[in-house]
C-alpha cells in the first residue's frame, strides 16, 4: 500500500510524530490500539474520521520503518 498520501508529519502537530491525514491521530496510537486487540471495526467505531485504508496505511508505514531499521550484529 502506498501510505505516503495518508501518513503526514508536521513539526507542530503531535510533536512531529507521524499522523493520519493531517489529523491529530498518530500512527503510534493506531498501532497501539491494534496491539491491544482492538479490531478495525472497533477503531472505526471509536474514531469515525478514520477509514479502513487509514489503518492499513499505519500498518504499511510501520512495516516500511521496520524494514529500514539497522540490526545490530552479534
Amino acid at each position: 500500500m502506498d501510505y505516503q498520501h495518508i501518513i503526514s508529519i508536521e513539526p507542530g502537530k503531535r510533536g512531529g510524530r507521524p499522523c493520519v491525514r493531517h489529523l491529530r491521530i498518530a500512527v503510534a496510537d493506531v498501532l497501539g490500539w491494534l496491539a491491544a486487540g482492538q479490531t478495525h471495526e472497533q477503531i472505526l467505531a471509536d474514531f469515525p474520521e478514520l477509514t479502513d485504508d487509514d489503518i492499513r496505511a499505519c500498518l504499511a508505514f510501520a512495516a516500511d520503518r521496520e524494514r529500514r531499521l539497522i540490526t545490530a550484529s552479534t
